[in-house]
């Protein structure tokens, strides 16, 4: 089985998007053989109210039965936003989405802010992941209106400390992952998987040696980034690198695990 654990539909006001409805996505992972995808709605970050966004991607999945047998929703949820509480409710309840994507630095909040602390105990408490970008977009090229700061590994450590028993899906790690001795033990304590879509996972083999063959996942940050590097990844491992069923927890035994698939 392989699955992508991070994928969008949506758009992007700053760069024209190809690929960004749910049957390009599903066309894209029949190319692939991508039995499943995480989705997320790109919209959900620059809504004023995220909850719309959730929406949308609630009625797109659920207008074919294809869509809602391949994609596993993810909902955007503000903290600072009145009625997240509710939003993470409807959600949950009447979208049915399988985890809950952050996104602090477009909505101009602390990972150790309390109501951010809350709805990561929240989501722990409802046995749901939390998902956060390093990166969304490179900032060199990127509009001027876009923001220019991106995270290095160590900049989610705070919300890991405040709620450690969480589930957190780092993606697109393109930054600095270097860690203290007590940070990385941070890391390799908590239930984390990073995806290999990031242009930092350039040494993946090392990677798992220094973090674990537990806490990674093939995600492919498509249509933001190409569709096949994150896989390429994964299957380029020499032997001695990843063996079968180190490679098969990376196409889908980790991220099968964290989501309970």
């Amino acid at each position: 089985m392989l699955i992508d654990c991070n994928t969008y539909i949506g758009h992007w006001p700053f760069r024209q998007l190809d690929h960004n409805t749910c049957a390009a996505r599903l066309e894209h992972m029949d190319e692939l053989g991508v039995d499943l995808a995480v989705v997320s709605n790109l919209n959900g970050i620059f809504y004023k109210n995220p909850q719309a966004a959730n929406k949308e991607l609630y009625e797109a999945i659920r207008a074919e039965r294809r869509f809602s047998d391949r994609f596993i929703p993810f909902a955007v949820i503000n903290p600072l936003f009145a009625g997240w509480k509710d939003d993470v409710d409807a959600s949950i309840g009447k979208f049915g989405m399988k985890g809950i994507r952050l996104y602090p630095q477009y909505h101009k909040y602390d990972l150790d802010h309390p109501a951010c602390v809350e709805l990561v105990t929240i989501a722990r408490d409802k046995n749901l992941p939390i998902a956060m970008s390093l990166r969304m977009v490179d900032s060199r090229p990127s509009s001027w209106l876009d923001i220019q700061n991106e995270w290095a590994l160590k900049d989610i450590l705070p919300i890991i400390k405040a709620v450690p028993d969480a589930k957190f899906l780092v993606l697109n790690v393109a930054n600095n992952t270097s860690l203290q001795e007590q940070e990385m033990e941070a890391v390799r304590r908590a239930n984390l998987i990073m995806d290999t879509s990031g242009r930092n996972i350039i040494h993946l083999g090392a990677m798992l040696e220094s973090f674990g063959k537990d806490k990674f996942a093939f995600g492919s940050h498509a249509p933001l980034l190409d569709h096949y590097t994150g896989l390429i990844r994964v299957e380029s491992l020499r032997e001695n690198e990843a063996n079968q069923t180190t490679k098969d927890l990376l196409r889908s035994g980790n991220i099968r695990q964290m989501l309970d698939l």
